[in-house]
């Protein structure tokens, strides 16, 4: 534990919700949501007006729109997301060399391993000098906590929200602790909660009065000695410029559950192209592959298998998942599907079966194509063909007369467009036919400032049509189905 609060703790306020307000004139101050936007979708983020309706983070969609049904829902942008944490960790390493992200909006930073004085006064003024320049970079508020530890600075992150500052003087720690719920502390989840409430421990100070020994007793070993040690406000691990990872996965959650084994089959043979992509994306190999099967009663299963070594050969993943998936029953309808790897590593080691594997499927491959009858080959999709666009809510566009604008939404084939940029006013909405040739996807712009000549979209707005309202209720009709 540090004298002095050295540990800073920063996490963006309603961080994807927040983009998306900035950088669409026409959400700012109203709910908006972000997240999956079909049936079973989750939200990752709600604005601070749609938490006043009870929505919440990891809320599943469906209850989120019974809850707040005038919200926006939107699809992520990560692109937009990545570009604008870029720009906050930039400000992070400029500060100290010492700093951890732990998502694209959340960091901790080791303020005295950037030479700043181990005083209150000069932390809180980095800290306050740190929400201006978030504020001036991006146009997003941040909350900044201050403390000797990483669990207290988060804590008073999460107290200091939403855009504050809040300082955990050392020795003040059981005082300001002692009140607040068990689940407060790290690792105290749901199940740990209960059986801490069944022994009537409720509070940080009923847990730590209830002594080392009797949460041993509770929880175990490991996890009673470290609550232990959190319920009395003591916590020294450092910050870690390089958190390693320790896996690599991917999944997809299905609107419709899945029932045909072959469908199965091949959703897990894409799940596992994907993560193999991410893990040579980071250049790392891993030895063990896992699977992730839910069942349409969300009972969850994973199967997990252990290669002669670390690979980042897709052949070998793939026909890893799929023997993981022969073992598991699915014949009552699959919810989810996840394929990760663990067990990572730095090399690879050459399996010359999955080699062989992977030649064999080639020269099958060919031989598949070259039998393939000529009128097969005329029902498939010319080369260059654009298959059919789906426009999701809140996605990017642009159109050759009317310029930038998002997706409000689409249905019954057409898709209403909101145009408007970060720097406009609220713009008008205009309702096209889904494959309307002038409309196409469009990449984000920068929240603050008009970009320069060579940022901007190539096509400006011609003329505004007269009949701009009536398309605009017309348009806000189909986003609300």
């Amino acid at each position: 534990m540090r004298r002095a609060p050295t540990i800073l703790h920063l996490d963006m306020d309603a961080f994807y919700a927040a983009a998306e307000q900035a950088a669409k004139p026409s959400l700012r101050g109203k709910p908006v949501v972000v997240g999956g936007i079909g049936p079973r979708g989750v939200v990752a983020t709600a604005s601070y007006e749609a938490r006043v309706f009870g929505v919440r983070s990891a809320m599943p969609t469906a209850q989120a729109r019974r809850l707040c049904p005038n919200a926006a829902y939107l699809s992520p942008r990560f692109t937009l997301y990545r570009q604008v944490s870029d720009t906050v960790m930039e400000l992070l390493r400029a500060l100290s060399p010492l700093v951890e992200p732990l998502s694209l909006d959340e960091a901790f930073v080791d303020l005295e391993a950037g030479g700043v004085p181990a005083e209150t006064a000069a932390v809180r003024a980095v800290g306050e000098r740190l929400r201006r320049d978030i504020k001036a970079a991006t146009g997003l508020t941040g909350s900044v906590g201050l403390a000797g530890a990483k669990m207290l600075a988060k804590i008073a992150s999460e107290a200091a929200k939403p855009d504050g500052l809040v300082v955990i003087e050392p020795g003040t720690e059981r005082e300001l602790l002692g009140p607040m719920p068990v689940r407060t502390l790290p690792g105290v989840g749901p199940a740990t909660a209960e059986t801490l409430r069944r022994a009537g421990i409720h509070t940080v100070a009923e847990t730590a009065e209830a002594g080392e020994a009797e949460l041993v007793r509770l929880l175990g070993k490991a996890h009673g000695t470290g609550l232990y040690a959190m319920a009395l406000g003591q916590d020294d691990r450092p910050v870690v410029a390089e958190r390693d990872a320790k896996s690599v996965s991917v999944e997809d959650t299905f609107e419709v559950d899945l029932t045909d084994r072959t469908r199965v089959r091949n959703e897990v043979l894409r799940l596992a192209d994907r993560c193999v992509g991410r893990l040579r994306a980071a250049g790392r190999s891993g030895r063990t592959v896992v699977i992730k099967v839910r069942n349409y009663d969300f009972s969850t299963l994973t199967r997990s298998e252990t290669l002669r070594g670390p690979t980042d050969d897709p052949t070998v993943v793939r026909e890893a998942a799929v023997r993981l998936l022969e073992t598991v029953d699915t014949t009552g309808g699959v919810r989810l599907l996840g394929v990760g790897v663990t067990g990572l590593a730095d090399f690879t080691q050459e399996d010359l079966f999955a080699q062989l594997a992977t030649e064999r499927e080639a020269e099958e491959q060919a031989a598949r194509g070259a039998a393939e009858p000529a009128e097969e080959a005329a029902g498939e999709p010319e080369a260059g063909v654009e298959l059919p666009r789906r426009w999701y809510p809140g996605l990017d566009v642009v159109h050759e007369e009317f310029g930038a604008g998002w997706v409000q939404g689409s249905g019954l084939g057409r898709v209403t467009v909101r145009f408007e940029t970060p720097w406009s006013a609220p713009g008008r909405v205009r309702t096209f036919t889904v494959d309307d040739p002038a409309l196409r996807p469009g990449e984000p712009l920068p929240l603050l400032g008009r970009p320069d000549q060579s940022s901007a979209p190539a096509i400006r707005p011609k003329s505004v049509s007269p009949a701009g309202e009536a398309e605009s209720e017309a348009g806000e009709e189909i986003s609300r189905r």
